[in-house]
């Protein structure tokens, strides 16, 4: 086919952009917000988004932020060297692995952090193991980097958590990198230190990378809690980037700074990368990021809290619904209820066959906004974030329970 000039046809916007399936958890909450504005009482389980406001300690840092001239100028790509710093320490201080400075880059949120690092490990054709369900930009982000993402599907057989045996059937010639990521997003599964470990001596034992995503460190429940994997496998420091960000812990979505820790060779290369894409991070949202890793966990402590009252509540309320069910969340801020039981049966004149189905006739018939699974590889389920108010919360699933309850 060619234009009218007679030169072979162009696509106006390139194949490689192109081809980038939208988020979906954030469409599920643009639409919500429509909604919203447009007078429409909706409840929204869609973005993980804590509903606390940023602690004032942060808050009250970033203004004296905005009034000092030193942070109206550029500073360094890789980070103030005074949050690098800290950053270092709080490393050290969460989970009890010693970095240098030199080894972070700070970014604009986690997102900018994966992808600097599959852009800066992969070459065309690397592929990557992706445990599923998935958080919805993991194979995005490796895909722009021109990876093959590999997914290896979990269920609740397994708590949603991959075997040795799956990896060990999924690793080809081509693979590079294993992506781990514990607390989960969508799924909330936590792994053991003996599952962690085990899994990262496997990927030791055969040469791969691993990019373990720990931005939910601080957020798990009851007996569970996070282990970083280069804590537990040293060895594996060389071959091995961590991704982190203080958006979940500090309920700082909106201020957009992340991090990832790596051997100098692959932060210098993001580096530059990220010197060309952006440049530095906004000055006073670091600082305020400073303030936040710089001190006491109380604030951390008080919201876990409340996540977990939310957590039970959620789980009991998901599990009592006629044709759902729901695994106990063990960290992070999400249920993942199967619907599995629904699907195909007649709802207010309409007979949703998938979960994306579903979702639509939820915010169409009682205004409430959840994210179907088909976005994280997992037709049949839905991620609903519970980091929203408790009202909210027991409104909205009492709202699903009325409507699937109809006929039943």
């Amino acid at each position: 086919m060619t234009s009218p000039t007679g030169h072979p046809s162009r696509t106006r916007v390139s194949r490689r952009v192109g081809a980038i399936a939208p988020s979906a958890t954030l469409a599920v909450d643009a639409r919500a917000k429509a909604l919203k504005a447009a007078g429409h009482n909706v409840i929204g389980f869609g973005a993980g988004e804590p509903d606390f406001p940023t602690p004032d300690h942060i808050v009250e840092a970033a203004i004296a932020a905005c009034r000092d001239p030193k942070f109206h100028r550029y500073t360094p790509t890789s980070g103030l060297p005074e949050l690098r710093d800290a950053l270092a320490k709080k490393t050290l201080r969460d989970s009890g692995y010693a970095v240098e400075p030199s080894q972070i880059l700070v970014t604009n949120g986690g997102k900018q952090a994966i992808y600097n690092a599959f852009a800066a490990l992969l070459d065309p054709g690397d592929e990557v193991i992706v445990p599923g369900p998935y958080w919805v930009t993991y194979p995005e982000a490796i895909t722009l980097a021109g990876g093959v993402p590999t997914v290896i599907a979990t269920d609740e057989s397994t708590g949603f958590k991959v075997t040795l045996d799956q990896l060990e059937a999924a690793v080809t010639e081509r693979t590079k990198v294993v992506l781990f990521v514990s607390p989960s997003n969508p799924t909330g599964a936590v792994y053991s230190p003996e599952q962690v470990e085990a899994i990262g001596r496997w990927a030791l034992d055969r040469d791969l990378w691993v990019l373990t995503d720990e931005i939910y460190e601080h957020i798990t429940y009851g007996s569970h809690r996070f282990v970083s994997m280069p804590t537990v496998v040293p060895e594996l420091a060389e071959r091995c980037v961590v991704v982190n960000g203080v958006a979940k812990t500090y309920a700082m979505t909106g201020w957009r700074v992340g991090w990832m820790i790596g051997p100098k060779d692959v932060i210098d290369a993001a580096t530059n990368l990220q010197s060309h894409a952006t440049s530095n991070v906004s000055n006073v949202a670091q600082v305020a990021a400073l303030a936040a890793v710089s001190g006491s966990l109380d604030d951390v402590a008080r919201f876990r809290e409340a996540f977990d009252r939310r957590r039970q509540r959620i789980h009991g309320m998901l599990n009592e619904i006629p044709g759902v069910t729901c695994v106990e969340p063990e960290g992070a801020f999400y249920a993942f209820p199967s619907f599995a039981g629904v699907l195909g049966r007649e709802i207010r004149g309409r007979r949703p066959s998938s979960t994306l189905e579903l979702a639509d006739l939820l915010l169409d018939e009682v205004r409430v906004a959840i994210v179907p699974g088909e976005a994280f590889g997992a037709p049949g389920y839905a991620r609903m974030s519970y980091a929203l108010g408790d009202a909210d919360l027991v409104e909205g699933v009492e709202r699903i329970a009325a409507v699937l309850g109809e006929g039943v």
